[in-house]
């Protein structure tokens, strides 16, 4: 499956250290949001963003160095946006100042916050980010019914907090990496399945049954960027999403196999796609399976034929013609 679609992407890096500011102001108004921005460093603002669209939802993958940004009552007003933004900072430290407080972020937390309302985040040292903007009508209507009454920080709460914020991040960087994923049905569905979970652990709430779905999804993307890994297994995966391996396990069940079988048959799949395409004869059969986490070229055989009906070497000599 393809990666998701670019939007739009921009760099600072070539434009002259006294226009970046300006630059990059003009294209967060077209491209994200009004805002207006300050850099203390001599180098000047060093930034780059590339945006995604997922399904109604948009992604912001966004990196510089110190900086801050400000989205004042006058901007607000001037560059209406209504929306809902679920920023999870990947690297750095943040403070985000609103009408009622002040909120610090480290790498790992979430900010939720209502583009409506004026604020101010600001970057200490070099940062990077994934933004999810969600139009305001259907963050309602999907994740928290009335609406924010404020910002939230989550990731540093409850256990369970922290594990869906960890699975949000997961989910997050498979979508934002340049490679296939899932269907942006199904993502963009988990993403919001994860906000409205966090919304209800906040509120006491507990998760409905959209749950398993989207954590289903995180675990099938984690699973897909790691088959190379020979230690991957259900227990990897499961520490990874902040779960018990029998949670895990319960979550796979509605698909009617297992994590270890999931895995398996994940490993074969890429395995005969290497092995029927173009460069089939570039590589040997036991190069093959231990890419792909088979520690026996015996075992991987045996699997490989009874899936495919073929042993390795057969499906290498059907190999897909090269155009």
């Amino acid at each position: 499956m393809p990666a998701l679609s670019v939007i739009s992407q921009a760099t600072t890096e070539h434009v002259e250290p006294a226009d970046r500011i300006h630059y990059w102001e003009d294209y967060n108004r077209k491209a994200l949001v009004g805002l207006s921005c300050t850099s203390y460093s001599e180098q000047g603002l060093l930034a780059r963003q590339t945006n995604l669209e997922l399904g109604g939802l948009r992604l912001a993958e966004i990196a510089g160095n110190a900086h801050v940004i400000e989205r004042s009552p006058l901007t607000v007003r001037s560059t209406p946006k209504d929306s809902v933004f679920a920023t999870l900072l990947l690297k750095g430290e943040a403070v985000f100042l609103h009408e009622n407080g002040c909120l610090a972020a480290t790498a790992g937390e979430l900010v939720v916050y209502d583009t409506r309302r004026p604020y101010l985040f600001g970057f200490s040292s070099s940062m990077r980010q994934i933004l999810v903007d969600v139009p305001r009508e259907l963050f309602t209507q999907e994740c928290v019914g009335g609406g924010l009454s404020g910002p939230m920080l989550f990731g540093r709460g409850t256990a369970h907090e922290g594990a869906l914020v960890a699975a949000l991040g997961s989910l997050l960087g498979g979508l934002a990496a340049p490679h296939g994923g899932h269907d942006p049905a199904d993502a963009e569905r988990a993403v919001l399945d994860l906000l409205r979970q966090l919304a209800e652990e906040r509120t006491g709430g507990r998760p409905g049954p959209g749950a398993y779905r989207s954590q289903l999804i995180v675990a099938e993307d984690y699973i897909d960027r790691h088959l190379h890994d020979p230690c991957l297994g259900a227990a990897q995966v499961a520490g990874i999403m902040g779960i018990s391996v029998r949670h895990l396990a319960r979550i796979f069940e509605s698909t009617g196999t297992t994590p270890a079988r999931h895995i398996t048959e994940r490993r074969l799949i890429r395995a005969h796609e290497e092995l029927t395409g173009p460069r089939a004869r570039a590589t040997t059969i036991a190069d093959v399976a231990h890419r792909w986490g088979f520690s026996s070229q015996a075992h991987f055989a045996r699997l490989f034929r009874a899936k495919f009906g073929l042993t390795p070497s057969e499906a290498r000599v059907q190999r897909k013609p090269a155009f």
